[in-house]
């Protein structure tokens, strides 16, 4: 396996840490949430809405710049004419300071990311028409209908492949009386009448959005980016794979072995390999200030996580995994509410069928006689 270029040693030290951050594995996790994502986003007869999501650290920012990336390159490889086409659109849902989430920041960002020109002048201008409120705050909805507006007319004349929302978890927050299926609506609509796919990337929280409405869960598509798991041999041997990795790309002196010790280094990282990246990033960080020739075991430990950090992590992975788990009453319930008998009923009716269809010794048939012992000879 590769590792850094040794030329590094002689570099200063944030270069070689600045290396080490951007170095990415792409581990079995990452490659398959990775494809599944690039199929919904390329298919013809594709969802408008696609949700993404997974625990806290999993590397759903590593999977965003990985797809914008490659929607970057299969554009240029393209070659369209349209000059004002853009390949792809990706932003941050940014969390409101207070109350419900702010359309009004999220258009404004998504049309800088749109290069809408002279955005600026044109959200000035839009908000004159709307009072001011005590505190400061524009009061009204004009703003937000011009603006939406305007970026349904700016997606339209982009033609972008897809928009990217990181941290999409952000469009659950709201405040008294507003309803969760009012802000997917929002963006279904949006992604509909523009005829561009939405990507929501974001934890778990965003499983509420999963399934408001028929309509919604008919228009949109789930793809779970999980983490690796300990009770299961081949999560295991992938996860020692990625820490193999890691320490094959420490721009240090002398390689540290962090693979023979990898319960602990998954007991402080949960399992998510983004969880683990940054961890090392700040013990690297540490080592290098040192002067260290290799990344100890007391920088892990100064750098890791607490345990009640990494407890509070896993309890709401482990609450995200267990609303994401089939139960094993949901197909029986489903086939009630669609008037279909039970599976098992059905087995047993066709045993019964077959057994009573099939004839007894104690049954005569017409025209064959009973089994008796014919005598030879004489």
């Amino acid at each position: 396996m590769e590792s850094f270029p040794r030329r590094l040693l002689t570099r200063p030290a944030n270069e070689r840490l600045a290396y080490f951050q951007s170095y990415t594995v792409a581990h079995p996790r990452l490659q398959e949430t990775d494809a599944a994502l690039q199929r919904a986003i390329t298919e013809p007869s594709g969802s408008p809405l696609i949700f993404v999501y997974g625990p806290t650290g999993v590397g759903k920012t590593t999977l965003r710049l990985r797809i914008e990336q490659r929607l970057k390159e299969a554009f240029l490889k393209a070659a369209d004419p349209d000059e004002g086409r853009l390949p792809v659109v990706s932003l941050e849902a940014v969390s409101p300071d207070y109350g419900s989430f702010n359309w009004r920041d999220y258009y404004t960002r998504a049309l800088l990311a749109l290069a809408d020109p002279l955005v600026e002048r044109k959200i000035s201008e839009g908000a004159r028409v709307i009072y001011r409120n005590t505190l400061g705050h524009y009061v009204g909805q004009t703003v937000n209908n011009e603006l939406r507006h305007r970026m349904e007319q700016t997606l339209l004349y982009r033609r972008p492949s897809a928009v990217l929302i990181d941290e999409a978890q952000h469009f659950t927050k709201m405040g008294s009386g507003k309803k969760l299926i009012d802000q997917l609506d929002c963006l279904k609509s949006l992604a509909s009448q523009t005829g561009c796919v939405h990507v929501l990337i974001g934890t778990y929280e965003l499983l509420p959005c999963r399934n408001l409405s028929a309509q919604l869960s008919r228009r949109s598509l789930d793809i779970h980016f999980p983490r690796y798991r300990a009770d299961q041999a081949a999560d295991v041997a992938a996860f020692q794979r990625v820490v193999f990795s890691f320490q094959r790309h420490l721009p240090l002196e002398k390689e540290p072995e962090l693979w023979s010790d990898w319960e602990y280094l998954y007991t402080h990282s949960i399992g998510c390999v983004g969880v683990l990246k940054d961890w090392f990033v700040r013990a690297l960080n540490d080592a290098l200030a040192e002067g260290a020739s290799t990344l100890s075991k007391k920088h892990l430990e100064r750098r890791a996580w607490s345990l009640d950090q990494c407890e509070k992590m896993v309890q709401e992975v482990l609450e995200g995994e267990m609303e994401l788990a089939e139960k094993p009453e949901a197909r029986p319930r489903l086939r009630r509410m669609l008037g279909l008998p039970d599976a098992k009923t059905n087995q047993q009716s066709d045993r019964s069928d077959s057994s009573s269809s099939s004839p007894t010794a104690k049954e005569a048939r017409v025209g064959r006689r009973n089994p008796v012992r014919d005598k030879v000879g004489q």
